[in-house]
């Protein structure tokens, strides 16, 4: 299935926000401590990705140091990123918390030109405000008693995750130059954020080793959706089209979120929040209009056809 992908990296994208949207709900069912339910998302992953890379390995040969320690790096931005976010689920909600981390649409584009010298496409940069209001009105910060526990801290959080997100895909990105080999990068960044959250457990004291069965269940449910499927569909999106274009398709996750943690968990978002979830569609129909973009080629890059298709499923 993976194989029809590689040329429809849109495609991709959207597969993958669907497949992440779920993330949140699961993690208020399995009902763990924000650092648990990072590493056991990460290393219940582990088994299924370590398969796909050394398969990646097998055929194309070892990846090289240097696109190795940049998977690395994005696997420290990526254990920042999910004790926040986990952290902002239990003080704003599941679906207010993912919309809040993806203010990345914003800074991704912003940071991919400053940083990578990537000027966006006109129509990602005219949805880039669209979407942010549409997420700023989804989190809420227009009304008195918005939704959740502790609203202020849940907003500082998500400005947090979103700052450690939008250093995952861009680090990530540039750690996944070869096309064949999704898998493989996203292996060494899920097993170095599985290790980079044990010591921001033991510091701050509520970690959990041995969840009751219940949890685990759901945590393996999570990661084998989220952690494995989700991040790899945007894996193979991430080096094929421009970071502001991927950013602002991956806002299809907090649509997501929003509607099913009101329909699950009965979090009702208000008329202002769901006039959010519409700006943030009609962003996703901005940065989507116009012809399809095709894979940009990068060195490793085999066409259709060509020996990636033996990595489909």
């Amino acid at each position: 299935m993976l194989k029809r992908l590689y040329d429809r990296p849109i495609l991709a994208a959207f597969a993958g926000a669907l497949t992440i949207a779920w993330s949140s709900i699961l993690v208020e069912y399995a009902d763990v401590s924000p650092e648990t339910a990072a590493i056991f998302r990460c290393f219940y992953a582990l088994p299924l990705l370590f398969v796909l890379a050394y398969r990646e390995d097998r055929l194309y040969g070892p990846r090289p140091l240097k696109q190795r320690a940049l998977a690395w790096l994005a696997g420290i931005f990526f254990a920042i990123d999910l004790v926040a976010w986990h952290q902002g689920i239990e003080e704003v909600g599941a679906g207010l918390a993912t919309v809040l981390c993806n203010l990345q649409v914003v800074l991704v584009g912003l940071l991919a030109w400053a940083l990578l010298r990537e000027r966006p496409p006109g129509r990602s940069l005219a949805a880039i405000p669209v979407a942010l209001v549409g997420v700023v009105l989804i989190s809420g910060a227009f009304e008195h008693g918005a939704y959740g526990r502790n609203p202020g801290l849940g907003v500082a959080y998500g400005i947090l995750t979103a700052l450690a997100y939008s250093g995952f895909l861009l680090v990530l990105r540039e750690g996944n130059r070869d096309l064949r080999r999704p898998a493989g990068p996203l292996f060494d960044a899920t097993l170095v954020s599985a290790l980079g959250v044990i010591p921001i457990g033991l510091v701050w004291g509520n970690l959990e080793w041995t969840p009751d069965w219940k949890a685990q269940g759901y945590l393996l449910l999570l990661a084998l959706s989220s952690q494995a499927l989700g991040w790899l569909l945007i894996s193979i999106t991430l080096p094929r089209l421009q970071a502001a274009h991927t950013s602002v398709l991956l806002t299809f996750q907090p649509v997501l979120s929003v509607l099913f943690a009101w329909a699950i968990l009965s979090e009702s978002p208000s008329g202002l929040q769901l006039g959010g979830v519409a700006l943030v569609l009609s962003g996703l129909l901005i940065v989507s209009a116009g012809r399809r973009q095709e894979p940009r080629p990068e060195p490793g890059y085999v066409p259709a056809g060509g020996p990636q298709e033996s990595l489909g499923s």
